[in-house]
């Protein structure tokens, strides 16, 4: 008698244990046991979206692109002049509604105080900024021409980096020439470093790309570098 009166007053006990945490206490203060993970179905989309690579950590409302949207997205990203014709086929709009949207959308920028305005330049339409704004632009492309490679020495990094780590008289057995002062340069650009030394006869320097390598060129490691087979010509 006295076993079930101990498991009615446990029971009790724990009933009203529930009854006093919030739902968001409960979330924050247990951990979660090997069947709360997720279903089997959920758990392997969560592993697909995680190894499709970078994605855009931006989240937006959904909503439903329009023409005047499209015409911006388009603008904001060529790095030319689009005529209008050629704008309107990419929106599938008309030449009229294309100079429409622009307007309307120069109209946005200005009163919204933004950087940029989208100019008619050369036949066409291109988004720029404004031309206050020219002394910061100018120290950042000054930034950008310390990165600007030569065709040499983009062959040279490309062979460290696919070879890394590698000593320089691998790099000069490939290229036929003498590498360096382009390594130097490189070295001085932050794209390459001296990694360690060979163990081989005179112990000379291994080099190897930076961290800075991968920011330039937009990898987020080593293993997103194209496979020599994609860079390979295809058959005429």
């Amino acid at each position: 008698m006295s076993e079930q009166y101990e498991e009615q007053v446990d029971t009790q006990m724990e009933v009203e244990l529930q009854d006093d945490v919030s739902p968001d206490e409960m979330d924050s203060s247990y951990p979660i046991d090997a069947e709360d993970e997720l279903p089997i179905d959920e758990q392997e989309t969560a592993d697909q979206d995680s190894q499709a690579g970078p994605q855009s950590t931006i989240i937006e409302d959904e909503f439903e692109p329009t023409a005047e949207s499209v015409v911006e997205a388009v603008l904001f990203a060529s790095d030319e002049p689009l005529t209008p014709p050629r704008l309107a086929k990419i929106v599938e709009t008309s030449v009229s509604q294309v100079r429409k949207h622009v307007k309307t959308l120069n109209d946005k920028y200005r009163a919204n105080n933004n950087a940029f305005r989208i100019e008619e330049i050369a036949g066409g339409y291109q988004m720029l900024t404004l031309s206050p704004y020219n002394y910061w632009l100018k120290k950042l492309l000054r930034v950008r021409g310390d990165t600007k490679l030569s065709p040499a020495a983009l062959e040279t990094l490309a062979i460290i980096a696919y070879k890394q780590p590698v000593i320089r008289a691998d790099i000069e057995a490939i290229r036929g020439v003498q590498v360096g002062e382009i390594v130097r340069s490189l070295m001085y650009k932050g794209l390459v470093k001296i990694v360690g030394r060979a163990e081989v006869l005179g112990r000379p320097m291994l080099y190897g790309t930076t961290k800075r390598f991968l920011e330039t060129f937009g990898l987020n490691t080593l293993k997103d570098l194209p496979k020599i087979e994609e860079l390979k010509k295809p058959p005429s």
